[in-house]
């Protein structure tokens, strides 16, 4: 197995973080852009919704491309009983935390005028077993196991024949581009088969169309050359991602169409511009970020731990104070930019001052555990930041 040489990709590390910021912007967002959410302002902005569906094509898709890389990379130093252990213990349990403790308030605050108080509708909120934003956690355990048989095919020589045609087609500038093609394959056959927009599992329209990231992650990290080919042309993916947009948001404002083309046609050309910003974007994000974003620095490597919580209640956070700020009579800016802050600051609070030292909690929403002395350390930093 041919992997990167190196103890941390830092290029990740930074590309992890800034996604799931631009997934907790995001978010914060989502009550002012006019889509039917969990809680809407009276007023919306159209620009704001406009530049919005750009940057849903690739945040997600990048994540799972770095979990794809991440599970090779723990694969290649733990045992398959470890590695199983390592996500049930990780991942299914904050889900399952997730499901019993952060998504009710969301589901409560959805529905408050028709619901008595909350601990009354508690245990109707809590069986009703929605995941909400935490549908992401689902698909990792799901990808987590699939790619175990996955790793062990790569290793054997028919996996070594799909590397080395990736290596191949590597050399050549548009080459990893091209594999774009596989991808709108998978999204428009799927989407037009299972017509559904929700994120269950079993809608492969959205579970396909994310496990291409995944798998891609677990090919690429594999060859070093490949790796440096994504460094080596991101000018030329840049371009690529420029022609990407422009088609993109062409199509996006171009006249109504449904006089020429079908329903499906209009559909399929839709996925298949998704499918060339989301890929161009991935191709040229890990390319300059292997090239300047080179080193992890002490925060970086604190908002990595935590990012994981952070994802976990982040949106709730929004979601009860958005409540709030919306009844607020203020102009629309203010009240975004309240709700940035006043989430950004409690979920990031939750994450650092209540699940960071306590190794409990820790175990609960996914972090590893601390060593006595350094529990000890930071108890006392958190009394001494109270």
């Amino acid at each position: 197995m041919e992997l990167k040489n190196a103890a941390r990709l830092s290029e990740l590390d930074w590309l992890r973080v800034i996604l799931i910021f631009a997934v907790f912007l995001h978010h914060v967002f989502m009550p002012f852009n006019g889509d039917n959410w969990h809680i809407m302002n009276n007023e919306s902005s159209k620009l704001l919704d406009d530049v919005m569906v750009y940057f849903e094509q690739f945040r997600l898709p990048a994540l799972f491309f770095i979990s794809g890389v991440g599970t090779v990379i723990l694969l290649s130093k733990v045992t398959i009983k470890k590695f199983a252990l390592d996500k049930l213990l990780r991942l299914f349990i904050p889900l399952l935390v997730g499901l019993l403790l952060v998504v009710p308030p969301q589901n409560y605050i959805e529905n408050i005028n028709q619901l008595q108080s909350y601990w009354q509708e508690y245990p109707k909120l809590v069986l009703n077993f929605e995941a909400n934003h935490l549908w992401f956690i689902e698909y990792l355990i799901v990808f987590a196991f699939l790619a175990i048989p996955i790793n062990m095919f790569l290793n054997f020589n028919f996996g070594k024949v799909v590397i080395n045609a990736v290596k191949t087609i590597a050399k050549c500038r548009a080459g990893l581009f091209l594999l774009v093609g596989f991808l709108i394959i998978i999204k428009v056959y799927f989407s037009l088969t299972f017509a559904s927009d929700d994120n269950k599992i079993e809608n492969l329209s959205s579970s396909a169309y994310y496990f291409f990231f995944f798998i891609t992650g677990m090919i690429f990290i594999r060859s070093k050359s490949v790796w440096q080919a994504i460094c080596d042309q991101r000018f030329f993916n840049l371009i690529i991602l420029l022609v990407s947009t422009l088609i993109f948001y062409g199509y996006y404002y171009s006249p109504d169409l449904s006089e020429y083309l079908s329903l499906d046609t209009r559909w399929a050309l839709w996925w298949t511009v998704c499918c060339l910003v989301s890929w161009s974007m991935l191709l040229t994000m890990l390319g300059f970020a292997q090239y300047y974003l080179t080193k992890t620095p002490k925060w970086l490597h604190i908002s990595n731990e935590l990012i994981y919580p952070f994802y976990i209640f982040h949106q709730t956070v929004i979601v009860v104070i958005g409540y709030f700020v919306i009844n607020w009579q203020m102009p629309l800016s203010i009240k975004v930019i309240s709700l940035f802050a006043l989430s950004f600051l409690i979920t990031s609070g939750i994450c650092y001052f209540i699940i960071k030292p306590f190794n409990i909690l820790r175990f609960l929403f996914g972090l590893k555990p601390l060593n006595k002395a350094t529990t000890v350390v930071a108890q006392k930093s958190v009394k001494s930041n109270l």
